[in-house]
């Protein structure tokens, strides 16, 4: 696939790297620097969006559960009703009800607290849940804390072996809170191939090398629209039906179920809007 167009607007644009899947064949790649592993920012949360997958898989977790049982001894003395309402799905779809974002990552190094969890629910939750898309990091944190408590280890540790090890990425890097939490929302580390293979793994719903490790169905429902935005579990929705990993500076996995194809590219841009025009216009197009 020539790509010679958009790799003028790549380089413009401050992309590092670029990989294009099809088919199962790679079609086009190309890296203004050599790979290394990379902050992939929010693009974690979706990471978060497949452990919780896992977890519902092995029964750990019901996304109807209320975040008042959930989180019993986490709870602030003086219970809204907004939070009384609240589920593990709302978690995970930026309408957890609370009216701006918190845990984002200016923030985090500025917290006197070291219980985030405690912190986090203590938030008002302005709005019912499921009416008001604000994104916040909260829920995917919050998402990820249950599936660590559920199972006992951190977020790499459960990923490890349900997932890592079968798309052969080795043990990865994940920021973690101050209580040593694998921190859901953001912080995994992943070099621009570790993050493609992530696409295709969704691409193929759950299967890797003839092996169904998530649930086709759960795939289904995680990369779905919302009714309230275009938004799923933890992943964005985006043009011709697309749906995507997506992370500060444009780290990004973008899965094409019509087409049979994933687009994944990590950068340093600071337009990201003008950059995704250019992959939809002069990549998804072509394919």
């Amino acid at each position: 696939m020539n790509i010679s167009e958009f790799i003028q607007a790549a380089e413009r644009l401050h992309v590092l790297g670029i990989k294009i899947t099809q088919n199962d064949e790679l079609i086009a790649e190309w890296h203004s620097e050599p790979e290394c592993r990379r902050n992939v920012y929010s693009a974690t949360k979706s990471f978060t969006s497949c452990a919780v997958g896992f977890a519902v898989q092995e029964g750990l977790i019901s996304l109807d559960e209320k975040l008042t049982e959930a989180f019993s001894e986490d709870l602030p003395e003086v219970v809204d009703n907004n939070l009384k309402t609240a589920t593990v799905r709302d978690l995970l779809t930026m309408c957890l009800g609370q009216e701006q974002g918190h845990l984002m990552g200016e923030q985090r190094p500025l917290y006197k607290e070291d219980d985030w969890v405690k912190m986090a629910l203590a938030i008002p939750f302005k709005y019912k849940p499921g009416t008001h898309f604000v994104y916040n990091n909260v829920g995917p944190y919050l998402a990820g804390i249950l599936v660590q408590r559920r199972s006992g280890c951190d977020l790499v540790s459960y990923l490890t072996p349900r997932l890592f090890s079968h798309l052969e990425i080795k043990r990865p890097t994940w920021e973690t809170d101050p209580l040593g939490n694998s921190f859901g929302a953001g912080g995994l580390f992943l070099t621009l191939s570790e993050l493609h293979k992530f696409g295709l793994f969704y691409l193929n719903k759950g299967r890797w090398n003839g092996r169904q490790l998530l649930s086709e169905k759960w795939i289904e429902e995680s990369t779905k629209a919302s009714d309230t935005d275009q938004y799923a579990y933890l992943f964005w929705r985006g043009e011709h039906n697309s749906f995507r990993a997506d992370g500060k500076y444009s780290q990004i996995s973008m899965v094409l179920p019509d087409k049979n194809a994933v687009i994944s590219f990590v950068s340093e841009c600071r337009r990201g809007e003008e950059l995704m025009r250019a992959v939809y216009d002069l990549v998804c197009t072509k394919l």
